[in-house]
């Protein structure tokens, strides 16, 4: 499935040096892993995270969880369509069925996703078996394989470790994004001894080394590579912005011909430059940071 077909992926993706001067007066080199370019539909970390929950699907139905904006959601669909593959998401926020869909669930829906809204208090509890089988039942896939909410379980984890290793020996920091934190766990295990892996979380709430880590277990056994998370860099929490996050991805995007999604790369790029700003990082390093997706539409 993965080196044919209709998810041929760009492996290993394109790893290019920028010259910023926000990080070049400090002694730093800045460089981009542009997964983004792994796949035209499954985008970076995505691909690498479904690939190999897709090769276990068998026949079945998948289904999978999302927020109104998730790029897990839209990446799955995606997938089903180019595989012929029947996809169930389950969306947080029973209120949005009576809505007209926003543009990321109308092309989930386009794609053949069969959506199926749930009340924000039954989506909190969906890992716990019962409330798991009662949302399949209601959704009429009690016999689907289930792929958890950003994709991310111990064969994503497994999957993003090729990650760390396409960056071994190319950097001193790898950067990125998390959401859900499979893309950091596996990063962080697939890494050289001597590089360590950052992850700036783009929602808040201060769950995820906990969440890292148990998902390092489940896939590795136990912790792995060196990693840490700052977790200052959310602005606001998922989906949200601000006026300073846009300009700042705007003047990125003018200066280096870049398109900067929002919801994760401006936020870890920002991240990054604030980092540099105090110091954080000797002269000398270079920094990898991991551009996980693009803009949509």
């Amino acid at each position: 499935m993965t080196s044919t077909g209709p998810l041929a992926p760009r492996l290993p993706s394109p790893l290019v040096e920028v010259r910023d001067d926000r990080f070049a007066r400090h002694g730093l080199r800045l460089l981009l892993k542009r997964d983004d370019l792994i796949h035209p539909e499954l985008i970076g970390n995505k691909w690498r995270k479904l690939v190999p929950n897709l090769e276990a699907v068998r026949g079945r139905e998948l289904v999978t969880f999302g927020g109104a904006y998730s790029n897990h959601l839209r990446a799955t669909a995606a997938a089903g369509r180019l595989l012929g593959l029947p996809t169930i998401g389950v969306v947080r926020g029973q209120e949005l069925a009576d809505r007209p869909l926003n543009p990321s669930l109308s092309r989930c829906a386009a794609d053949g996703m069969r959506l199926h809204f749930v009340d924000r208090s039954t989506y909190r509890r969906k890992s716990e078996p019962a409330t798991l089988a009662a949302i399949l039942r209601e959704a009429g896939a009690e016999g689907a394989y289930v792929v958890p909410e950003g994709g991310s379980n111990a064969a994503a984890v497994r999957g993003c470790r090729a990650l760390g290793e396409e960056l071994r020996g190319r950097a001193d920091v790898v950067a990125v994004a998390c959401g859900t934190g499979g893309t950091l766990a596996g990063l962080a295990a697939g890494l050289a001894p001597g590089q360590r892996a950052l992850g700036i979380p783009v929602l808040k709430g201060g769950f995820l080394e906990t969440d890292i880590r148990t998902l390092q277990e489940h896939a590795f056994g136990s912790r792995t590579g060196t990693w840490s998370l700052d977790d200052r860099f959310h602005f606001g929490g998922y989906a949200r912005t601000t006026p300073e996050l846009d300009a700042f991805a705007e003047h990125f995007e003018q200066r280096h011909g870049l398109p900067v999604e929002r919801l994760y790369v401006a936020k870890l790029l920002y991240g990054l430059a604030a980092l540099t700003e105090e110091g954080a990082f000797t002269r000398g390093t270079t920094i990898a940071a991991v551009v996980t997706g693009r803009p949509f539409p």
